[in-house]
């Protein structure tokens, strides 16, 4: 018997209906941009109609939350790891290195992600969404630099765990900018592990953080 205002119950069928979708839309946003596609592109290319789009968003906007997640969660999860091999200290350039193999690297990704950006750039309630599916992997990072405070000097100039992981962030946003003009992938993890060194370590000089 259902239970009164109990969500809804996602069956199989309808967790590989959304599946579908997801996975249509992303190659629909990436051959065409996300600006330009229709909800009708996207049922097209899943072989679905628009109601089984409805049953499972009612937006493009929304689905595209649903994909970016997908794609958030598991660069979280790639760069968590790579940084919980270490003991409490952190080996930093290991641990740059462990990150850049694992990173996901996808232009096509890279294409959808930066048409949203542009999207959501122009519309405040998309925008505060968006960055709150960011934080997500900036707090991974800022809760294994916390963990390393007193044991591993990072720089002063980066201030808190916080705000080199905003550091952090920003020089990975900067090189897969780079990557979408030149298509260069193992350039980019090259150049990406070259300034997440230099950004998280300053030859030894001062003091480690939290002493």
């Amino acid at each position: 018997m259902a239970v009164e205002g109990a969500p809804p119950r996602v069956t199989g069928r309808r967790s590989r209906t959304r599946a579908k979708l997801l996975d249509a839309a992303f190659a629909v946003f990436a051959a065409k941009g996300f600006g330009r596609v229709t909800i009708e592109e996207v049922c097209e290319a899943a072989g679905y109609s628009r109601g089984a789009f409805y049953s499972n968003f009612t937006t493009l906007d929304e689905l595209f939350f649903a994909l970016y997640r997908q794609r958030a969660e598991l660069i979280a999860d790639q760069v968590a790891g790579a940084l919980a091999l270490d003991g409490p200290g952190l080996d930093v350039p290991a641990a740059v290195d462990r990150v850049t193999e694992v990173l996901l690297l996808d232009l096509d990704w890279l294409l959808v992600k930066t048409d949203f950006l542009v999207h959501a750039a122009r519309r405040p309630a998309v925008a505060r969404t968006l960055l709150e599916h960011r934080a997500r992997l900036r707090g991974a990072i800022a809760d294994r630099l916390a963990r390393a405070r007193g044991r591993t000097a990072l720089p002063a100039v980066l201030g808190d765990p916080d705000s080199a992981a905003h550091a952090v962030v920003a020089a990975y946003d900067g090189v897969t900018t780079q990557l979408l003009l030149d298509k260069d992938v193992e350039g980019a993890r090259a150049w990406l592990g070259q300034l997440l060194t230099a950004l998280l370590t300053d030859g030894g000089a001062g003091p480690a953080q939290g002493n």
